[in-house]
């Protein structure tokens, strides 16, 4: 069985492929290292033989969960690195190793599925847009809070504005002009992340007209789906490339 992780600022994504590789068997996301540890533990008959994991997190953080990885599991741990390029990807920043893993493993699951020109458009803790030419070549990207940032700006600045999660659950049931503070905070802050998919769109479609493909992913992607409904939501985009960028033999 292999284990892998999404390391990400806020949670750690987690899944277990079966003997195949093919099959998800379990999968979950956790708020710390142990919690992590503990879901893993309570699973039935599980016998890990590999753990591939990207994080985005400070190196002392990610080496401490590997630590408790082998800890309890007695697994093989592999990290993704940064590369200038791989499986046909060139990456576009001046100092390669700055773009953050998990867009760069992003941007090799979209290439690989696109087989062409994409947008990749990632809606997690921050907002990202990466552009990937036809010929492999990424053009760059842009980042903006995410809905998580946004709201929480909101809470911690303004000192009327407080609610819960059920809250503003219920006030996305619509985009319409917010009739009370969550409404109008929630819907104002979707219609932000909306606007930045256009805005992207537009941009795409000046490079290639009409060839290339949208892929949607992070928790929040959702909130956006039905401003580009050619797009092609794939949650695990990041494990995609993960695959690619870890291989087991």
């Amino acid at each position: 069985m292999i284990l892998e992780l999404d390391c990400g600022n806020s949670f750690i994504k987690w899944r277990v492929l079966g003997s195949d590789r093919a099959i998800v068997s379990a999968e979950g996301i956790a708020g710390s290292d142990v919690a992590l540890i503990e879901s893993l533990s309570s699973l039935p008959g599980l016998l890990l033989t590999h753990c591939r994991l990207v994080s985005v997190r400070a190196l002392d953080e990610t080496n401490n969960l590997v630590a408790a990885l082998v800890e309890a599991f007695g697994v093989v741990v592999s990290c993704a690195v940064s590369a200038r390029e791989m499986a046909g990807v060139r990456n576009g920043y001046e100092d390669f190793e700055r773009l953050g893993l998990d867009r760069w493993l992003a941007m090799l699951g979209g290439f690989k599925l696109a087989s062409g020109a994409c947008l990749v458009l990632d809606f997690g803790t921050a907002a990202t847009a990466d552009f990937i030419a036809g010929d492999g070549e990424h053009l760059g990207g842009f980042i903006c809070p995410g809905m998580p940032l946004m709201r929480n700006q909101l809470r911690t600045h303004t000192r009327k504005i407080r609610y819960d999660d059920a809250a503003a659950e219920r006030a996305l049931e619509c985009l319409s002009p917010g009739r009370t503070t969550v409404e109008a905070v929630e819907r104002g802050c979707t219609l932000m992340l909306r606007g930045f998919v256009l805005t992207q769109l537009e941009l795409a479609r000046s490079y290639w007209g009409d060839n290339f493909t949208v892929f949607l992913t992070g928790g929040d992607a959702d909130l956006v789906r039905d401003a580009v409904p050619q797009a092609r939501l794939v949650p695990d985009l990041i494990f995609v490339g993960l695959a690619m960028a870890c291989p087991l033999s």
